[in-house]
């Protein structure tokens, strides 16, 4: 399982790497003005349904029962389950496609009401959403093409998918942007593309592992009927997340002009340890625990379990201190050129503060999770998202006016932190989480560890004054190479010396 969880968890890195090679060029491009708030909520609306239909809802209800049908039937059977939902798929997602484009005006009242006010803002929002929307059911077949190839072991493609659509919108922005009204016309246009690119990518793979899909005519066999009775709450519990986050898009209309920028910029820093460790880590336990289970290995599904939140909170743990401690000369160098000011990379380093308060939580959530999916059941989670929802979107409103977007992102890891905490313990309850030895003892160590090393960081940035904040771009970059290097070298160093990873442990992990 370590393996596989660094050979995703690689991929997603070099994913990120590129989508930080966008966000700069975006940056210096958009700026964080009409165009490009614009833009970004064009981009929100496919994600969010994305994250309902194809990678949330449908990969919990997906990758246990083509598990359970792969280890107890064979391949075939488990093939042909897939071919029946992928017609299922088309078929919702052309009509969701034809729905949404036709009502796209009326919709954008909704979904941003405060751009309303701005009639041009408004207007490109509508269009750049149109443009942005087909990729929605390309991404969604990737989707379902990227859970059967986990399920069947196979984790390079579906991690690897990703790279493609942050190298196509990088393209999008260098060759499309002089031939387009705006660059977030480029930009658009790139998205719809990059829905076509991974589907092709995904495809090719599918045919290299022998498991090409057909298309067929829909039927509800039982192990369809089995999978949609799983996917309803499934879906469910996607949509109250996505309802936080459609929250966030809805508020931040009403902030003044950059807020969603902020939130944005923010949250592409905070997603590179969800990405590369809270994502691999989901991504891999999900089939780990479905076909342990399934076997009836009950203790190697809780030694899974316990390694997994094990090293969420080993590298968590210090990104979120980094982030706390050294925001701002991060995001100054990475983004504060062009169009992008210093009030706006103050701004949004304070965003990003916030967000690093949930961070842990937002990764350990990806580690709880899988205990219930892979028993198929989707309704507890739903029942403890209710709740850890209501908590969220109540302190959003509470928090916007006196701490604008940095309240929302506040309220975004309260939010998290009770949904990790009500799942640990409704699994505790039930007898499918029980801390080992190992987690118990080594907890206090990395948590001694990250904090010596946040302590090295914020005294570092004095020392490092001078090329922080030096004219150059290449003197401020290695000021900031020196930071993150050097924090990395002291936890490292502190979580050897206190026990907090043991060496034989680092040295496999570097390894592999």
């Amino acid at each position: 399982m370590l393996r596989q969880i660094v050979s995703v968890g690689g991929l997603t890195l070099v994913s990120r790497v590129a989508g930080f090679v966008r966000d700069v060029l975006t940056a210096a491009y958009l700026g964080a003005g009409p165009v490009a708030d614009a833009f970004f909520v064009a981009l929100r609306l496919p994600n969010h349904f994305r994250a309902l239909f194809a990678e949330g809802a449908f990969n919990t209800a997906f990758v246990p029962v083509f598990s359970e049908i792969l280890v107890k039937e064979g391949r075939d059977p488990a093939k042909a389950f897939a071919e029946h939902l992928q017609s299922m798929m088309i078929l919702v997602q052309s009509g969701l496609l034809i729905g949404f484009l036709a009502i796209m005006p009326w919709f954008m009242l909704v979904f941003a009401p405060g751009f309303a006010e701005d009639p041009e803002k408004f207007d490109l929002a509508v269009l750049f959403t149109r443009i942005t929307f087909p990729y929605l059911p390309f991404i969604s077949l990737v989707a379902l093409m990227g859970a059967m190839l986990n399920s069947l072991g196979r984790f390079a493609a579906a991690a690897a998918a990703p790279i493609l659509l942050n190298l196509t919108l990088i393209a999008a922005l260098i060759c499309l942007t002089p031939l387009l009204p705006t660059t977030g016309h480029a930009l658009a246009w790139g998205v719809f593309a990059a829905g076509i690119v991974e589907f092709v990518y995904l495809a090719w793979d599918c045919h290299r592992a022998g498991v090409s899909l057909c298309l067929v005519r829909p039927r509800l066999t039982p192990r369809v009927r089995q999978f949609f009775k799983v996917l309803g709450p499934a879906a469910l519990g996607s949509g109250l997340t996505q309802i936080s986050l459609f929250a966030d898009t809805l508020i931040a209309s009403f902030l003044p002009t950059g807020a969603v920028s902020y939130l944005y910029y923010a949250d592409r820093l905070n997603q590179l340890p969800l990405g590369v460790i809270g994502i691999a880590i989901g991504t891999v336990l999900l089939p780990e625990l479905s076909k342990r289970l399934k076997g009836g290995d009950d203790a190697g599904a809780a030694e899974s379990q316990n390694r997994a939140l094990e090293l969420s909170l080993l590298l968590t743990l210090p990104a979120a201190a980094a982030f706390a401690a050294a925001g701002g000369p991060i995001m100054a160098v990475l983004f504060q050129r062009g169009a992008f000011g210093a009030a706006d990379a103050a701004a949004a380093a304070a965003t990003l503060a916030a967000y690093a308060v949930g961070l842990p939580a937002f990764v350990l959530v990806r580690s709880l999770v899988p205990g219930f999916y892979a028993r198929q059941d989707t309704v507890t989670p739903v029942r403890i998202a209710v709740a850890a929802v209501a908590v969220n979107v109540a302190l959003k409103i509470a928090l916007m006016g006196p701490l604008a977007q940095v309240g929302l992102a506040l309220a975004t890891a309260a939010g998290s932190w009770i949904n990790v905490g009500l799942l640990a313990l409704t699994l505790y309850r039930r007898g499918f989480l029980v801390v080992d030895h190992r987690l118990r003892r080594r907890l206090p160590r990395v948590l001694l560890a990250t904090a010596g090393m946040a302590a090295a960081v914020w005294f570092g940035q004095s020392a490092l004054v001078g090329l922080l904040n030096d004219g150059h771009a290449a003197a401020r970059a290695a000021g900031l190479a020196v930071l993150v290097c050097g924090g990395l070298a002291i936890y490292g160093g502190l979580a050897v010396a206190t026990g907090a990873v043991g060496g034989s442990d680092l040295k496999r992990l570097l390894r592999r």
